[in-house]
């Protein structure tokens, strides 16, 4: 089982400021300010490209930042990232910012 897909809406419905690492974003749509930390605004820019699963959104946050996957015998840290990044995918579903399809 592929697990839930996730979107977030439209890059041009969020503006945003870089603030000494963190990331201010105005929602447009809700008219609410949020203050994201990484990986979230990665998270968001990842979901640019389309509706993903959380393994995904991994892949394509990798991609992005050049980071290569851990090998076969990293499994654990590779569930390790992937658990981290559902954490963080869980924190946006509930601010409003990532929804489920």
């Amino acid at each position: 089982m592929a697990g839930p897909r996730f979107t977030a809406d439209p890059p041009d419905t969020m503006r945003t400021v870089e603030l000494d690492g963190l990331t201010a974003l105005f929602h447009v749509p809700s008219g609410t300010t949020h203050i994201l930390a990484p990986p979230a605004p990665q998270i968001l820019a990842a979901l640019a490209d389309g509706p993903a699963t959380a393994p995904t959104i991994l892949a394509r946050i990798r991609r992005a930042f050049d980071v290569e996957s851990p090998q076969a015998t990293g499994g654990e840290r590779k569930r390790g990232a992937l658990a981290a990044l559902e954490t963080r995918i869980a924190e946006l579903e509930a601010a409003g910012l990532v929804s489920r399809l």
